[in-house]
């Protein structure tokens, strides 16, 4: 018997079509049978968005998931506030602003967080990132306070006018909700990060609830559902966690077959290959050798355009560019190219270094008795992308036959030829 896999969650189709599923479902069966529940089962389901959104932020950290865990921290802000201040139904006048804010401020704070570089919670920019949301919350209640005793009607009436019926949600901030949710459905679809699924399902539940804010219960359903599928979303990308290459330190050959199973529609794949590598080893050592393979694979780990790398088997390596065609790529691998040919590497003589630190800083500015040789390292690259053939195992096929015609035509190039 297989043991039990998670994969089947990490599917784009299953990442935007899940989180539709319960959005409908919440909204035509689950919030009437809510409504009959007895009063203990919905206090307890008020701490619910409280207790996942925590998980979320904690398991996110561990896994290095910086945007979910942004988002995360939102949405707790979101929910505390509406859970506090906007009961159902909605108050009249001043907290009608709050509403007003709220709804507007949330999504184009996820989408903030979609644009921005991942980095670490506890990173400097994460948290800069906390300190503008903690700047906006308290802007906010400064607005809120000052008009407090303002009426709101005219301004219903005319600028932000709403269907009071369907909805008091004005329509404006319904459209910036609707276009947040589809540019991040997009995202989801095109290529397929464990965050923008994130992403996507804050924007989706944040927005049922605000358009229905009138409806008891719908807030902490509505983020309930949210936070467990952010959760489940963090599970299984635990649970197929590959494991880290201990040589290189990027990710290895397992890492790379399990996300060529979950690609979106629209990915790059390129096959590099450090030139006469085996000669090399042969000529300078095992530990030089090693010292290259760090070298190239810190080189790669800065190529831009959102590629993933890792390390496929002895000198060979991958490089993975989700939603992007192979002609947005080429200006990456060619910079990557340039650095690896042009970089200069000083060969390290092991039997000169120091057994210990209080060697090592003794030694340091002192004479070496070997004198420093510098080499010459090049790399060959084979690039192939989904556009003719959607199969991952055929597109990385293709790029290892643009690989070795790189080789044979001369080395140090990149090539997307077969013959």
């Amino acid at each position: 018997m297989q043991p039990v896999s998670f994969s089947i969650f990490r599917h784009a189709s299953l990442r935007f079509g899940l989180p539709i599923f319960l959005a409908v479902s919440l909204l035509i069966g689950f919030l009437p049978f809510i409504q009959e529940w007895e009063l203990a089962y919905k206090k307890a389901m008020a701490l619910q968005p409280y207790i996942l959104f925590a998980l979320v932020i904690l398991l996110s950290q561990s896994f290095s998931q910086g945007r979910t865990s942004l988002a995360a921290i939102a949405m707790q802000i979101a929910y505390s506030l509406a859970d506090n201040f906007l009961s159902d139904p909605l108050p009249d006048n001043f907290m009608t602003l709050g509403y007003w804010l709220l709804a507007a401020l949330l999504p184009l704070n996820l989408l903030q967080i979609q644009l921005q570089p991942d980095r670490r919670l506890l990173s400097r920019h994460g948290s800069g990132f906390i300190a503008f949301l903690l700047l906006q919350l308290s802007w906010s209640c400064l607005v809120v306070y000052h008009f407090q005793s303002s009426d709101f009607k005219w301004l219903t009436h005319s600028l932000l006018f709403n269907l009071q019926a369907w909805s008091p949600l004005p329509i404006i901030l319904i459209v910036l909700s609707v276009m947040t949710i589809a540019y991040q459905a997009r995202l989801v679809l095109k290529r397929n990060h464990s965050h923008d699924q994130a992403l996507f399902v804050c924007s989706l539940f944040a927005f049922i609830s605000f358009i229905l804010i009138d409806i008891p219960y719908v807030t902490s359903s509505a983020f309930s559902l949210a936070g467990l599928l952010i959760l489940l979303n963090l599970i299984s990308n635990s649970h197929e966690q590959a494991y880290i290459d201990q040589l290189t330190g990027i990710s290895g050959r397992r890492a790379l077959e399990t996300e060529l199973k979950h690609l979106g529609r629209t990915y790059t794949i390129a096959m590099l290959d450090i030139d006469h590598f085996k000669q090399f080893n042969d000529k300078y050592g095992h530990d030089t050798g090693d010292d290259v393979l760090r070298l190239v694979a810190s080189l790669m780990s800065e190529v831009d355009g959102g590629a993933e790398v890792f390390r496929y088997g002895g000198e060979e390596f991958t490089i993975l560019f989700k939603g992007r065609e192979q002609r947005e790529c080429m200006a990456s691998l060619e910079s990557l190219r340039r650095r690896v040919e042009t970089y200069p590497l000083v060969l390290r003589h092991y039997s000169d270094r120091p057994r210990s630190d209080t060697e090592g800083k003794n030694s340091r500015n002192q004479p070496s008795h070997h004198e420093r040789q510098q080499v010459q390292v090049t790399i060959s690259i084979g690039v192939a992308d989904s556009y003719l053939e959607p199969k991952p195992e055929r597109v990385m096929k293709t790029a290892d036959k643009a690989l070795y015609h790189a080789k044979a035509t001369g080395r140090n190039r990149i090539s997307n030829k077969t013959s």
